[in-house]
């Protein structure tokens, strides 16, 4: 995807505060901002998401997320070259699952948020 405008790595775990004590005591990671049940560090030029797994279809595990602008459309792009993607919208942003050949998770989540500003 040639109009990715950053990226991101999200970590879902059931270690939560391990995890966030690991990345961000052991490998001093700077954070970037933090929610009830996720931390996000910066990460190089894009960022890693610590995030509390247990949430409906998530399990442990990486995701790759790409931060791109139109995310329906993108997704349209992707559907129309036979990835199976699924669109859902938030209240904090719309967002794209698809998976890679070997099953690895990936997603498309809108470059509007404004944390990318």
């Amino acid at each position: 995807m040639r109009d990715v405008i950053n990226h991101g790595v999200v970590l879902f775990c059931a270690d939560y505060e391990g995890c966030v004590r690991f990345y961000r005591d052991l490998l001093d990671l700077p954070v970037w901002y933090e929610k009830p049940t996720l931390t996000c560090f910066r990460f190089g030029d894009g960022y890693l998401m610590v995030e509390r797994d247990g949430k409906v279809g998530q399990t442990r595990g990486i995701m790759l997320r790409f931060n791109v602008m139109n995310v329906p459309e993108r997704a349209r792009e992707l559907a129309a070259k036979g990835i199976a993607v699924e669109v859902q919208t938030h209240d904090w942003g719309t967002t794209a699952r698809f998976h890679d050949p070997d099953g690895n998770l990936c997603q498309l989540k809108d470059a509007e948020d404004p944390f990318f500003s």
